[in-house]
């Protein structure tokens, strides 16, 4: 399966283009970059002034793939990546 926008929760988010537009810690709000590694409740963000890990949870991200971009809460895909996939499929069809 593509990796598209919609479908953006159930895939591998390293190497996507994130800045984070909320988060519980003003300081890490505007922090922007390339996503290079992912564990269950950081995301860590290749940023111009160096590595940044971001706690998941109480943050919203902002992913870009091609011309568009789509916010998605922390909480949402706190998760092991591969992990993640099972999780939101399965709350998709709760919903």
């Amino acid at each position: 399966m593509m990796r598209t926008l919609k479908n953006l929760e159930m895939h591998e988010l390293i190497g996507l283009s994130c800045e984070v537009v909320e988060s519980t810690n003003p300081l890490q709000v505007g922090i922007a970059g390339n996503v290079v590694d992912e564990t269950k409740n950081t995301i860590v963000i290749e940023s111009e002034n160096g590595y940044k890990m971001i706690q998941k949870k109480g943050a919203v991200f902002r992913f870009r793939i091609g011309d568009g971009y789509r916010d998605v809460f922390g909480d949402r895909i706190a998760y092991r990546p591969h992990e993640r996939t099972k999780k939101v499929m399965w709350r998709r069809r709760k919903w």
